[in-house]
């Protein structure tokens, strides 16, 4: 696995199978950044998967494409707006990448359109702009809700499951995570690490399902401290509660 900068933020990802040496590639930010990490490494790239149709996420696909020849994997329901789509998918289909294999989730809510790729057998999953290390991205369709459901599948990963985000906004969220849970000591620890990495030119990505539990307050909606901290009361739903922090969010 590698990982890197792509534009200002987007963190660009390359996934190979051991075994076969087939490579991919999670989304296409800009090409450079993408071949130049192929070339480092000496990997062959045979694969793009793509999260959602947003330019940021696909706008170097033709160029890397031609370099390498990768097959394009894409959401069905994002249609013409992802460019030299070679493969349509959707939820329940598999994907394979030499002897590896990625479910494909559906994760709508920050676009209708967005999946997930779950490589259960390697321990990794790439959640695009649906879950964000101590975050969550915006919901720009649909209702809050559905990016409720999105994020709480992930919750029924293993702990251990590594997650790959599309964005490096881990300073912004960690410091709205603190906002939202000022005593948890684990969040506290969560932001020296962060700052640590700023410093150093690193970022904290991937980020793990049980670091995300402890730490990232959209993903733990259902408890009552959570709820009474947005301003509701200890009973309100899980899904009241995301509503009201992903607005919260929104102005912090």
């Amino acid at each position: 696995m590698r990982s890197f900068l792509c534009r200002s933020d987007n963190i660009g990802v390359l996934i190979r199978d051991t075994a076969t040496g087939a490579c991919a590639a999670i989304d296409v930010p800009e090409a450079e950044p993408v071949l130049r990490a192929l070339d480092e490494a000496g990997w062959t790239l045979t694969d793009i998967l793509v999260t959602h149709r947003h330019g940021d996420h696909v706008e170097g696909i033709p160029e890397v494409k031609r370099a390498t020849g990768a097959k394009v994997t894409a959401p069905r329901k994002a249609g013409a707006a992802v460019p030299e789509v070679d493969v349509a998918v959707g939820e329940g289909d598999v994907v394979s990448l030499g002897d590896l294999s990625a479910e494909v989730w559906e994760t709508p809510g920050h676009c209708d359109d967005h999946v997930s790729y779950v490589f259960r057998n390697a321990g990794v999953a790439f959640a695009g702009d649906t879950l964000f290390t101590l975050g969550c991205g915006r919901v720009l369709e649909g209702p809050p809700e559905a990016l409720w459901r999105s994020l709480s599948r992930f919750l029924a990963l293993s702990e251990t499951t590594q997650v790959y985000s599309g964005h490096d906004y881990v300073l912004a969220n960690a410091r709205f995570a603190l906002a939202v849970e000022p005593d948890n000591a684990r969040l506290a620890e969560r932001m020296a690490q962060a700052e640590a990495a700023a410093r150093e030119g690193r970022f904290l990505i991937p980020t793990t399902i049980g670091v995300e539990r402890e730490t990232n307050p959209f993903l733990r909606s259902d408890r009552p401290a959570i709820a009474q901290a947005a301003g509701l009361s200890a009973d309100a739903t899980p899904e009241q509660v995301f509503t009201a922090l992903r607005a919260w969010k929104n102005r912090f």
